[in-house]
């Protein structure tokens, strides 16, 4: 033990993927986390691949003992934290008079819950060195609420108040804490797969690239103290907003 870890929590095929491939490239051993530790495979071959050291994570991040079970582990067997990044989405679309309270419930445990859940664990230790970054990934819906996504807008407000409330109290204890606001269509599948027209942008640079993305989430970790980023937006260039 002895080096830095990064932990993500929800780390994709895209943002969250890319996001740990960046942290890990610098030094830090990346910590992977998705329910199913079988999906992070395709990752943690590819961070070793490169040279870099990589141990994934199956966890349920809604689950309070397995959230303090996992940082425990890191802590105790990998390295101290430095860096803890929160990047589940949860982005679902529901009339409201069709929405039922169970998945009203569950996009609130999966995109606020959990967040509050690894906060907490995290910000413990790095409190107690007096440093550290903590990142959540917000979304267009953390500002405002759309047209069928109260249950996807209700939760990224209560994770962005969480990090401002978080940032209030951390900050003068000497960790870094961040939100970011990805506003508009990210290099994905999924959107490759379903919106054909908007992928095409990707060729004008019209769509949000992982990669891009990770970068700036490093910076905002390399930040000095005396000027600080708490909130951040990223969107392509030719987005309206």
């Amino acid at each position: 033990m002895g080096k830095g870890a990064v932990l993500v929590i929800g780390a994709g095929d895209a943002t969250g993927g890319a996001i740990t491939r960046r942290f890990a490239r610098e030094g830090l051993v990346a910590c992977p986390v998705r329910r199913h530790a079988d999906k992070l495979e395709p990752l943690v071959a590819a961070i070793r691949d490169e040279g870099f050291e990589a141990v994934p994570f199956g966890v349920d991040a809604r689950d309070e003992e397995q959230m303090i079970a996992l940082v425990a582990r890191i802590e105790r067997e990998i390295g101290p934290v430095e860096a803890a990044i929160f990047n589940i989405g949860a982005n679902v679309r529901f009339p409201i008079g069709d929405m039922t309270s169970r998945v009203y419930r569950k996009v609130w445990e999966m995109a606020a819950f959990s967040g509050f859940l690894m906060g907490r664990e995290v910000s413990r230790p790095m409190a107690s060195r007096g440093r550290g970054t903590i990142i959540f990934t917000g979304a267009t819906a953390s500002m405002r609420g759309g047209s069928g996504f109260a249950a996807f807008a209700g939760a990224k407000f209560a994770l962005r108040a969480l990090a401002q409330s978080m940032a209030r109290e951390l900050g003068p204890k000497g960790v870094h804490v961040a939100h970011s606001i990805i506003d508009g269509a990210i290099d994905t599948a999924f959107i490759r797969d379903n919106f054909p027209d908007r992928y095409k942008l990707k060729e004008q640079d019209g769509i949000l690239d992982p990669d891009a993305i990770a970068d700036a989430y490093w910076s905002i970790h390399t930040q000095p103290r005396s000027a600080w980023t708490h909130e951040f937006d990223l969107r392509p260039w030719m987005e309206t907003f």
